[in-house]
């Protein structure tokens, strides 16, 4: 006889190991645990239970074929240990391809070889570096014009470089971390676009308020340019070429100084090359200077717009397809380069863990509205870089991650504070010299007398100028004390810190001159006339540009040059650990010559001798920078050690220019105990010469 409860239900085990019960109109039993029991006859099932004992109980339920929750229990017991059991599986088997990928990976780099691809995306790359290279000189180079030209104040000017620092800070703790869920080359491709747009508009902003807010933009587009380059050209290279090629790129941020360099001596003392659009823009020639340093920038642009998306990246992410496309092409490219177009690419399969938020955003990515979608997505990718950000404290990566922000700290403090000092230590030495040459006047007394020529470099006290004409000269570094203007004519004069501090000015007319009133001090006027004044600031470009400056930045940046090729050809030889430790030990020791210098031209030999042994150590850090952490973590620790370097170069900014004219000792000093104290840290770091990218 059918019983149709038996027949029609079907019991499933969901994953939590709970049950569900379904009709299916058919089949003998629907119950997959009973299949263990030998199957009974009905009549027999019958006589067992017709002449049972009265006493012995019996499941009311047994005839109807529903189990007895003893049963239940056990099957959800099953049920569970089951599918821990399979987790336990799947996690051992994504290790496992875990561990694979990085040996197949480096495997299949070395089927593709080294070079046509890896030279073009080299240059392509260079030229990125380079436009960070160029952005850190700008600023300091355009300053002593824009101050001028839009009157900026000493405390606003110090803001300019710290805002810019600070930008390029954030910007590499963003595009950092963006880089291992976006991609390298398209953050690159953001990066290097907000540098252009913001780095244009910075050209013709008049206000100071808009250049600060435009160069601040700039500077968080370009900040993020170093983690990604060297993060992106890593991935293309074999374990046997990584240090030496990533040293060779980093001479292309030498490039960009003798770049800034260069064309700032040539443009920006040139009054004549400056233009006016309309009566409200004048483009001056440190505004041209701003425009010609974009052109690395967009050289890159456009050069990366041709490159792929690195191989390592999306097999991370799981999209194998794309990365066999990308990694048969640099193959390809390679080979037939070096005539041997018949080698085929013979990879057929490549390991592609799947993580848990790659999934999520594909079941996202077609479900709600279209804002709804791109917010998850955006939250869910700010979740994952938070996520990585966190990851690196991990107990593995801790230890060695501490020690890799000692050194970073240290070299960048060290590094960025002697290159504030240098310059500023020239210029306080050229003021020296310029005071010691000051001609003091006391109690003169000029009567109708026609001043047709330039006072330069004067101290006036007591003095008394009575029917005197001062007309078509200029007065630079002069300052009237205690003096009796009286019956004075002053027409066409042009000044440049020239100040009349407690003067009587009677009858007087100041006729198209910059004396204003910012240059009278406790001044007593008795009919005084300004007639048609030149209010505001004025530049004077033989005064704001000292060519010694840009020969200096010039040089430095040229000495790096023998210490970018020692460190390019020892890299892989004797390996990053002492290259790094044995180049800030020995800059330390240079630290000790400035001692030693008492003029400007000791101080330019001991900064070009500096400059030239600590580079070995700059490339050193940023090639284990790469090398020490994992793929899917890359660009996100780089960033954060790029943005210590930044932090680190705005603290040694402040400290070391507060001693300008006081003592060398401390900074040299302080100095000398960053590099010791980086130099020894260094030397307990992991070697990563002979690692396999993570």
């Amino acid at each position: 006889m059918d019983d149709p409860y038996h027949n029609n239900v079907n019991q499933q085990v969901t994953e939590g190991g709970e049950y569900t019960y379904t009709q299916d109109g058919g089949g003998q039993d629907g119950y997959p645990y009973q299949t263990d029991y030998p199957p009974q006859e009905e009549d027999a099932a019958s006589d067992d239970t017709e002449g049972a004992d009265d006493d012995e109980q019996m499941y009311e339920g047994e005839y109807q074929g529903i189990p007895h929750p003893d049963e239940i229990k056990e099957a959800r017991r099953a049920a569970r240990l089951e599918a821990r059991r399979k987790a336990r599986l799947a996690g051992q088997q994504q290790e496992e391809e875990e561990e694979n990928l990085p040996d197949q990976y480096e495997a299949i780099m070395e089927d593709c070889g080294h070079g046509r691809f890896q030279w073009m995306l080299f240059f392509v790359l260079g030229l990125a570096l380079m436009a960070d290279g160029v952005d850190g000189f700008v600023v300091g180079f355009v300053l002593p014009s824009a101050e001028k030209d839009m009157c900026i104040s000493n405390s606003d000017k110090g803001l300019l470089g710290l805002l810019v620092y600070v930008a390029m800070m954030v910007g590499a703790l963003v595009w950092g971390g963006l880089s291992d869920k976006m991609g390298r080359r398209k953050c690159l491709i953001y990066v290097l676009s907000i540098d252009l747009v913001f780095s244009f508009l910075s050209c013709f902003a008049q206000s100071y308020g808009f250049f600060l807010f435009f160069r601040f933009c700039s500077g968080f587009g370009i900040g993020g340019s170093i983690p990604i380059v060297y993060t992106y050209f890593t991935e293309f290279l074999q374990m046997d070429k990584r240090g030496e090629h990533l040293s060779w790129l980093c001479m292309f941020w030498m490039m960009g100084g003798l770049y800034a360099s260069f064309t700032a001596w040539g443009i920006i003392p040139h009054y004549g090359w400056g233009f006016a659009i309309g009566s409200e823009i004048q483009m001056h020639s440190w505004r041209l200077f701003i425009l010609v340093c974009l052109f690395p920038a967009l050289a890159a642009l456009v050069g990366i717009i041709f490159m792929p998306e690195s191989p390592r990246f999306l097999l991370e992410n799981a999209r194998h397809d794309e990365a066999w496309m990308i990694l048969r092409q640099v193959h390809d490219t390679n080979w037939k380069a070096k005539g041997e177009p018949e080698r085929v690419f013979t990879v057929t399969n490549i390991k592609t863990p799947q993580t848990q938020e790659d999934e999520f955003i594909e079941i996202q990515s077609d479900t709600g509205t279209a804002f709804q979608r791109w917010t998850v997505r955006h939250m869910t990718m700010l979740q994952q870089v938070m996520a990585n950000i966190m990851s690196l404290s991990a107990p593995e990566l801790r230890l060695q991650g501490l020690f890799l922000v000692i050194v970073w700290f240290c070299l960048a403090f060290s590094y960025h504070g002697l290159g504030v000092w240098f310059p500023d230590m020239i210029k306080y030495m050229q003021y020296e010299e310029y005071e010691s040459k000051v001609r003091v006047f006391h109690r003169e007394r000029v009567e109708r007398f026609h001043f047709n020529f330039s006072l330069v470099n004067q101290i006036h006290r007591e003095g008394e100028y009575i029917h005197d004409k001062f007309a078509n000269i200029e007065i630079k570094s002069v300052k009237f004390e205690d003096s009796l203007f009286e019956n004075c004519y002053f027409e066409d004069v042009r000044s440049t810190n020239t100040f009349f501090e407690n003067c009587t000015i009677k009858n007087t007319v100041f006729y198209n001159t910059d004396l204003w009133q910012e240059k009278f001090k406790d001044c007593r006027m008795e009919n005084t006339t300004f007639l048609h004044p030149k209010k505001g600031c004025h530049l004077n470009f033989q005064e704001e540009n000292d060519i010694v400056i840009y020969m200096v930045s010039f040089l430095g940046s040229l000495a790096v040059l023998p210490g970018n090729i020692i460190s390019a050809l020892f890299m892989d030889k004797i390996g990053r650990i002492r290259i790094i430790g044995g180049s800030m030990l020995v800059s330390s020791a240079c630290t000790f010559l400035l001692l030693l210098s008492f003029s400007q031209g000791a101080v330019i030999c001991w900064q070009c001798l500096f400059y030239g042994a600590s580079v070995a150590a700059w490339n050193g850090v940023e090639v284990i920078s790469v090398e020490l952490y994992p793929s899917s973590k890359r660009g996100t620790a780089f960033g954060i050690l790029n943005g210590i370097c930044k932090f680190a170069a705005i603290i040694a900014s402040f400290i070391f220019a507060a001693f300008i004219g006081i003592t060398k000792i401390i900074p040299i000093f302080l100095a000398f105990s960053a590099l010791v104290c980086g130099g020894l840290v260094a030397l307990k770091l992991p070697e990563t010469r002979e690692k396999i990218l993570s």
